[in-house]
């Protein structure tokens, strides 16, 4: 059987907005790695695939434009976006400073039950690093994702918005196109218990130091492991 993309990507369900079904079905593909950095996205195939007309498509390929996770080139079509380093390192700073802020806001806005799930994630999170101490921090669980509980728990929606649906996406994104950085995982993880700490002791202004102290360090590192111009890892 010939493997389309509308057989490679997890289907939605049956919704009555086409385009609503379109963007949820490519978003997933795209952030699970179905739908690799720099693939192109064809109008009139997909279409076909999946037996709608191409009004719903442009639609679908809009609001992912919007979400920046494609980029529409004259003459050449719409692409899932290939982030550079510089654009990985550019986010990263802009990502310091709101992770911040809601870190701050975060540690007398979380309610105790908030807290609670959030030192759970972290002891998981904790179990599964043992298992391999010098492996990347990796967290594919969207709802149990450190920053991404952190950003919801500071009860301002447009921090919210702009970190879970609009920042982490592209972050997500980078981190495909560049990988992790190997070895950094229980230092992160480290980091992440002492921001816990400030939250639980309401100390707003610890947790946002702590939380961009911790964004440089993983900053720092990308740099550190990224290739030069000789292709070797920087020192």
């Amino acid at each position: 059987m010939t493997d389309t993309l509308s057989t490679r990507l997890p289907q939605t369900g049956r919704r009555s907005n086409q385009s609503d079904s379109l963007f949820e079905t490519l978003t997933v593909g795209i952030m699970t790695g179905r739908i690799q950095p720099g693939d192109k996205l064809n109008e009139l195939v997909l279409a076909e695939e999946f037996g709608v007309s191409r009004a719903p498509i442009r639609e679908a390929f809009r609001r992912l434009q919007e979400k920046g996770l494609v980029t529409h080139v004259a003459h050449q079509g719409v692409r899932v976006i290939s982030p550079t380093l510089q654009d990985f390192l550019s986010l990263l700073d802009v990502r310091e400073a709101l992770e911040g802020m809601a870190s701050r806001l975060a540690a007398t806005e979380m309610g105790p039950d908030e807290l609670d799930g959030l030192a759970d994630v972290v002891e998981q999170h904790g179990r599964d690093l043992q298992r391999n101490p010098d492996g990347p921090y990796v967290q594919n669980d969207f709802d149990n994702d450190f920053h991404v509980r952190i950003a919801r728990g500071c009860r301002n929606p447009v921090l919210t918005d702009l970190l879970c649906d609009q920042f982490y996406p592209r972050l997500k994104l980078c981190r495909a196109r560049h990988g992790l950085v190997k070895g950094r995982g229980l230092a992160a993880w480290n980091e992440h218990r002492r921001i816990l700490a400030a939250l639980m002791e309401r100390d707003g202004d610890v947790a946002e130091l702590l939380m961009r102290r911790h964004v440089r360090s993983a900053r720092a590192a990308l740099l550190s492991s990224a290739p030069g111009p000789d292709g070797r890892a920087a020192v």
